[in-house]
């Protein structure tokens, strides 16, 4: 009986045993019980031992993060490393520049370093179709999908972002808004996250018959506050016209707060913000921002599930897409009959 076998009688992943097994507090009472149940009627004992030689053994696995300043990869990275902790597999985090190859990166560190197995926080989806071929050991993508790209040892868990950023329109839409913006998503390669959500941006201007010129209305920025402050500044002087704009990222949204604030505009009252990610701080921002919010616990689990899976049994690459929700948050206002009906 391994943990395993665990996992599998008790229908969850390899890194939720370990955390009851280790009597970690973030696990549902109902979870608790069913593994606990499964290990106490086959007389389960964890080899502490072997588990102390694993660790010594060359168990790494290298997490690639893209960009330093991203709130919700610095949750995910926490995470996942308590859960591979939980595990008994040890992580080594890198920290790239978001225009930064990481799949040459993460060659260079197969050659190097010899991790068990990658995981990517972030990425540029047209680098590993250039580069990814050469890597043969386990690796997943974490916040893009990677079934497209067709390669046998790289697995996926994302968000729906085309559809997420198409449902906050129509959200922004509803409550009268016709005259909307987008700060990041657009002028970026075609094969990033930030460009997903323009398109489903895109699709809902079409789609609803609202006014939008990309080159107007959508400003190209980095996930940076500071970066996101300034690109705000432009984006207002250029469309004073507009009532709400889209952050295609939290950090972005809060950079983009404080722009309108110093140029002497209210949230929501002169003009409406929406973010992207559900990062914890967005909740306790005035007003309290709404979001899109992503599950980060349910993401990191799934991701360090797969990981490990794909590592122990080489198996078919596995990809997901994992649910997001649409938080109404304080940040929008809904505009007034007069307003909704100007064109």
């Amino acid at each position: 009986m391994t943990i395993k076998d665990i996992a599998r009688l008790s229908g969850v992943g390899i890194a939720t045993v370990s955390r009851v097994l280790n009597d970690h507090p973030d696990v549902s009472k109902e979870t608790r019980r069913r593994v606990m149940e499964v290990v106490e009627e086959n007389g389960f004992q964890p080899n502490n031992n072997a588990k102390h030689l694993k660790q010594q053994a060359g168990t790494s696995i290298a997490l690639l993060v893209k960009g330093s300043q991203n709130m919700l990869f610095a949750d995910l990275v926490e995470r996942i490393q308590a859960l591979l902790r939980d595990a008994g597999r040890d992580a080594s985090v890198y920290y790239l520049d978001e225009d930064a190859d990481e799949v040459s990166f993460a060659l260079k560190l197969c050659r190097e370093r010899k991790p068990l197995g990658i995981m990517f926080l972030g990425g540029d989806l047209a680098l590993f179709q250039a580069g990814f071929q050469a890597i043969r050991i386990p690796c997943l993508l974490l916040t893009s999908s990677a079934r497209a790209l067709g390669f046998d040892n790289l697995s996926s868990i994302t968000t729906n972002d085309e559809e997420a950023s198409y449902q906050v329109v129509r959200f922004l839409a509803d409550r009268g808004h016709r005259h909307i913006g987008v700060l990041g998503g657009g002028g970026r390669s075609s094969a990033q996250v930030g460009y997903r959500r323009f398109l489903g941006c895109r699709r809902a201007f079409q789609e609803l018959g609202l006014p939008f010129d990309a080159a107007r209305q959508c400003e190209p920025c980095r996930y940076s506050m500071a970066e996101a402050y300034d690109a705000a500044r432009r984006l207002l002087e250029r469309c004073p016209e507009l009532t709400a704009v889209f952050a295609v990222s939290d950090v972005m949204a809060m950079g983009a707060i404080r722009a309108m604030r110093d140029m002497g505009k209210r949230v929501p009252e002169d003009v409406s913000v929406v973010g992207f990610d559900g990062i914890a701080i967005s909740d306790y921002l005035v007003p309290r921002l709404a979001t899109v919010h992503q599950n980060t616990q349910h993401m990191a689990e799934r991701s360090v599930d797969v990981l490990l899976g794909s590592i122990e049994r080489r198996g078919k690459p596995f990809h997901e897409i994992v649910p997001f929700q649409l938080t109404a948050g304080e940040s929008v206002a809904r505009l007034p009959c007069s307003n909704q009906d100007a064109s």
